[in-house]
């Protein structure tokens, strides 16, 4: 009878135990969208990629930049799929810290094209890779040159409100989340945030550090696992080569940062498989196991 009644109320303390998470994890408003540059279904036109999309369970999309806008909005209509964002497409071509400026010139009018872009389709924000450090610009440059690049975008992006988030890529450039803050802040604006991506972080770091540390500044989300044991195996772009909960992004640590800093918003997938109706369904319910963790 001991026994029976102590497993009993081992069983009553760790229902209880979890009765809060529950709560906090029915409550949590995290919307699913997908990257629209991650959908490899061949032969398909926009509006098609995007019924597929619906069917499939999302919410919503991130259209790259530079897009036919009546094509987009015509999908966006007849889908009833929202614009979670909107992705620059030529940042990594045209960055912001290249020591030309006619590079830079071309940079930033992608960038005010994205903004107009995202205003179209009703998207609150935009993607920005903002520089690239490599052997011909020095950490410092990149800073400041992509500093005074994006100061030039601010008053179209607060014209129109919509916001610049900055995302956390391959790109040599912060690297740690406190750099990140700083950069963000030193701009002293409400347009311009964070884009995490919280399996890019993952190679170097731990993507709940990155969430408390931006708090507020998080303006949306790239979902995305990495596998550190297929990058020491294989090498480093191998790790991004498995499915959702195969990695190492610890989901419920991660959604309980999340919920921490209050954060209610998108959750874009960037992840391999979107290449069928079958993947795109797999990848939506990997999400909602994610969001629900």
């Amino acid at each position: 009878m001991m026994a029976s009644g102590m497993h009993t109320r081992r069983q009553f303390l760790a229902t209880a135990a979890a009765l809060p998470f529950a709560a906090t994890a029915a409550q949590r408003k995290i919307r699913k969208a997908i990257m629209y540059a991650t959908i490899s279904m061949e032969g398909s036109s926009v509006l098609q990629k995007f019924q597929a999309v619906k069917a499939a369970g999302f919410d919503g999309v991130e259209p790259m930049s530079h897009m036919s806008q009546s094509e987009v909005l015509d999908a966006l209509h007849a889908t009833g799929l929202q614009a979670a964002s909107v992705c620059g497409s030529l940042h990594w071509k045209n960055p912001l810290s290249d020591p030309s400026a006619e590079v830079r010139k071309t940079g930033l009018e992608a960038l005010l094209q994205t903004l107009r872009d995202a205003k179209a389709y009703g998207a609150s924000s935009v993607l920005l890779v903002p520089a690239v450090v490599n052997k011909n610009v020095s950490y410092e440059e990149a800073w400041t040159r992509s500093q005074a690049e994006i100061r030039k975008a601010l008053p179209l992006a607060k014209e129109l409100g919509v916001k610049i988030a900055v995302e956390n890529v391959w790109n040599f450039f912060l690297l740690s989340p406190l750099e990140a803050k700083r950069y963000i802040d030193e701009f002293e604006s409400a347009y311009i945030g964070w884009h995490l991506d919280l399996g890019n972080v993952v190679n170097y770091g731990w993507p709940e550090q990155w969430v408390h540390i931006l708090g507020k500044r998080v303006l949306k989300l790239h979902i995305k696992e990495y596998s550190r044991a297929k990058r020491d195996k294989t090498g480093p772009y191998s790790g991004f080569n498995v499915g959702f909960l195969e990695g190492d992004n610890n989901w419920p640590v991660v959604m309980k940062a999340l919920d921490d800093i209050g954060y209610q918003g998108w959750g874009i997938a960037e992840q391999p498989g979107a290449n069928s109706p079958e993947g795109l369904k797999m990848l939506a319910t990997g999400m909602d196991k994610i969001f629900a963790s």
